[in-house]
């Protein structure tokens, strides 16, 4: 996807799509339009178009971006879904990206009476917040996590979070634990859950052959996570929210699907399909068997499902991991309640602005105060 050194103006609104004027070759292009919109820029003060008024106006929105100064390609971070200033280039849509496997939510069925077996290890004090390290079982296996509570009383918004799989100090239950210590102040009890690949070296020895089945079990240890949070004393079932990055996106893009208890997701360079990652380690003896047997679990097949719930994509523009065709890809199978953001950052992606901007996404979609 070409910008040949000129910015779109790239702004969501309902899914539709509308014509602009690339402000280097005054050719037209094509973006989607999702309010309200985010563009996130390289220094605070230019980071002032977040969260934009819902009755602003295209023609408004769109001059405000093309006018503002020091708008670099290099510089910028900002919501692209499809502009190419060298000729004209349509938007991906639903129709055109649609995933060609059909979800499949039973994989993930458990029995919602089995116990937790929550076992607490210890209990500390963080401003307003009481964080307990605790463990719970999830298909005869023991998972630990961190509960997050406010200590004032509820009713609390609850936040569901799921680390990546990148830096081996943050590749488990830490990742998001001060985040969810700031948001607990504005009421949000959190649960934040080890997961499979927080084990050492969990990619360099796991069994190809074994990734169906314990994706399948992953799925539904996130589901039981989210039976933690939600029997926390002053839980707003109504208020619910999935944060999860790389890995921690994807599984929870299943674990949502299949669930849809949350209102709300923020999911942080995930790729559409686990085939996109699975073959950098070891190597399974069927490639093609393989493949089509994690295509069932596709990712980008199960966000669909995740509607009327509202989804923010965040990406980087330096991930390796994460092309802009895949980010596309995603986005579009997305249901109509979306926004995407994609910040000068690599695959980590944790910078100022992009932390900035998934607690406002936060405070709004779960009306914190």
């Amino acid at each position: 996807m070409a910008l040949n050194a000129a910015v779109a103006a790239a702004i969501f609104c309902d899914n539709r799509s509308y014509v602009a004027r690339c402000p280097i070759k005054r050719r037209r292009i094509f973006v989607t339009i999702l309010p309200p919109f985010v563009v996130n820029f390289s220094s605070p003060d230019e980071h002032r178009l977040l969260h934009s008024p819902k009755s602003a106006s295209l023609t408004a929105m769109t001059s405000s971006l093309c006018a503002l100064p020091r708008l670099r390609l290099a510089s910028c971070t900002l919501l692209i879904l499809a502009a190419n200033c060298a000729g004209q280039a349509v938007a991906p849509t639903a129709a055109n990206l649609a995933p060609a496997i059909t979800a499949d939510v039973t994989l993930f069925k458990y029995d919602t009476s089995t116990p937790l077996e929550v076992r607490e290890a210890g209990t500390e004090q963080r401003g307003a917040a009481t964080v307990r390290d605790l463990s719970f079982v999830s298909d005869g296996e023991r998972i630990k996590a961190y509960l997050v509570a406010p200590t004032a009383p509820g009713p609390h918004a609850a936040v569901l979070w799921v680390h990546w799989l990148g830096e081996p100090a943050t590749t488990n239950r830490t990742e998001f634990l001060a985040e969810a210590v700031d948001l607990a102040a504005h009421g949000v009890v959190s649960v934040l859950v080890d997961t499979m690949w927080a084990k050492p070296k969990w990619y360099q020895t796991r069994v190809p052959e074994e990734d169906f089945a314990t994706s399948i079990h992953q799925t539904i240890a996130l589901r039981r996570a989210m039976d933690l949070l939600l029997a926390q004393p002053g839980a707003d079932a109504k208020r619910v929210a999935l944060v999860g990055h790389d890995f921690g996106a994807m599984y929870g893009a299943l674990a949502g699907a299949a669930d849809r208890r949350a209102k709300t997701y923020v999911f942080m360079t995930p790729t559409p399909h686990f085939i996109d990652w699975a073959l950098f380690g070891p190597k399974p003896k069927s490639p093609e068997e393989f493949k089509a047997q994690l295509a069932r679990i596709d990712p980008v097949a199960f966000v669909p499902l995740l509607a009327p719930a509202s989804v923010f994509y965040q990406f980087g523009s330096t991930d390796n991991y994460v092309p802009a065709p895949r980010t596309l890809e995603f986005y579009a199978a997305t249901g109509p309640h979306k926004q995407m953001a994609t910040y000068v950052a690599g695959h980590d992606l944790h910078t100022p602005l992009d932390n900035a901007d998934r607690r406002a996404w936060l405070m709004r979609e779960l009306e914190l105060k």
